[in-house]
């Protein structure tokens, strides 16, 4: 708790700073932009909402369902417990949060084909908001680096999501291989091939090897964009900014008859499918 009233002081303290020092025009524009609808500012209610309100509870659900999960895992070796948990986790921390989903493209979401969903990754609470609206069991390809976190780390390690060591792919290979097998026996797989959250809420470039699996499963992709996440939670945070949120699921992409060679190729035609859903307004996300 210590920590967040540093930090929410820290914050507080850099927007006066540049108030003080920004042009007296820039200010009079600002207050104008702000009367007639333009993007809504966060002021210091919003960050003490978040700091002793939000973040413990989510800490809290973090904890308790983390703990829960670890024995569960101990009895559920498919992990079905596990991803309900994890979707309760994820519920409980939507409604905490006040920020409504509006999924579009959801029909898409359905087919007797492996699929793996690939999706865009700006923020910390994306994973939330895939395992709220995504209503199937599911598997995530996350970085080696989340294991070290406590709770998180374990949760992932026992309830069968797929590890990549992205600085040695090689010790990830025994990982590789049993998620191509769930995946060939229907399993889907979501993956976030920007590698990483973006610093900057811009589409990063993609990592070729993330579809990998897609072509040797011969899975259909879907891509997912999902749009407000960096501004609601940016990277270097802990300030939870409550607004409206959208998934937005766009044409399922084929793999049939593709090989490991044309893995830019698809990698480039996922990229502008996702691009494509992420800049359209909301009247064309909602368009068939």
């Amino acid at each position: 708790m210590t920590l967040s009233k540093i930090s929410a002081t820290a914050e507080l303290e850099k927007e006066h700073s540049e108030l003080r020092s920004a042009d007296p025009a820039s200010v009079v524009s600002a207050s104008a932009a702000s009367a007639t609808g333009a993007p809504k500012r966060y002021g210091w209610l919003s960050r003490l909402r978040s700091y002793f309100i939000y973040d413990p509870l989510i800490w809290a659900y973090t904890l308790v369902l983390g703990i829960i999960s670890l024995i569960c895992s101990l009895f559920d070796r498919g992990g079905r417990i596990q991803h309900n948990l994890a979707r309760l986790w994820s519920w409980l921390i939507m409604k905490t949060i006040l920020s409504p989903v509006a999924a579009t493209g959801m029909e898409k979401v359905t087919g007797s084909r492996p699929r793996v969903y690939a999706a865009t990754h700006a923020s910390a609470l994306d994973i939330p908001i895939l395992y709220v609206n995504l209503p199937f069991q599911f598997r995530i390809i996350f970085k080696s680096e989340l294991l070290s976190y406590p709770i998180v780390g374990w949760h992932l390690k026992r309830s069968g999501q797929v590890c990549i060591n992205q600085q040695n792919p090689a010790l990830s290979i025994g990982a590789i291989k049993s998620a191509l097998k769930s995946l060939r026996t229907g399993m889907p797989l979501v993956i976030f091939p920007e590698g990483g959250r973006s610093p900057n809420g811009h589409i990063l470039p993609f990592l070729p090897g993330a579809f990998f699996l897609a072509i040797k499963a011969r899975a259909d992709i879907i891509p997912i964009a999902l749009v407000g996440t960096f501004d609601l939670l940016p990277m270097n945070t802990y300030h939870i900014k409550s607004r409206p949120l959208e998934m937005r699921v766009g044409q399922p992409i084929s793999t049939e008859g593709l090989a490991l060679r044309d893995t830019e190729a698809v990698s480039a035609k996922v990229k502008a499918a996702i691009e494509a859903l992420h800049s359209a307004t909301s009247s064309q996300a909602l368009a068939p």
